[in-house]
């Protein structure tokens, strides 16, 4: 099975149109359709990750085809524990951080962006840490 049958799959699996599929993912509907066509494109590694998510079958047999389509029931607990774990215990960064998963995938880094300028522009220190890149802003 090549990789775009199994993104075909993998949607229909559960149960989601390609225009569903491309909002969870933070993508137009004719990039799934290129995913999906006999000899599309091939998704990135994020957008991978982002299917293999929303549709609830692992990443790796998305990926390559290796092992099971469906999560085991103690997969899909830990990836649900995993995904609304937070040690969080202000509202605020709660909502924060609630509203940056509701996010299309595109506007994250923008959103991250913002947030460090307010953060750099309130506390007069430039930002230190990685940047997009993964390499220190300077």
């Amino acid at each position: 099975m090549t990789a775009q049958q199994r993104i075909r799959l993998a949607r229909r699996h559960a149960g989601l149109s390609q225009h569903k599929l491309a909002l969870a993912v933070g993508v137009q509907r004719s990039a799934v359709s290129h995913w999906e066509a006999p000899q599309g494109k091939h998704p990135t590694a994020a957008h991978l990750g982002e299917i293999a998510m929303t549709t609830g079958v692992q990443f790796e047999w998305l990926a390559t085809g290796r092992g099971t389509m469906a999560l085991s029931k103690d997969a899909q607990l830990d990836s649900v524990a995993t995904a609304d774990a937070l040690l969080v215990e202000d509202a605020l960064e709660l909502r924060m951080i609630l509203a940056f998963r509701e996010a299309p995938v595109r506007s994250r880094l923008p959103l991250i962006e913002v947030m460090e300028q307010l953060a750099a522009q309130r506390t007069g220190r430039p930002r230190t840490g990685p940047t997009s890149t993964g390499k220190p802003d300077r």
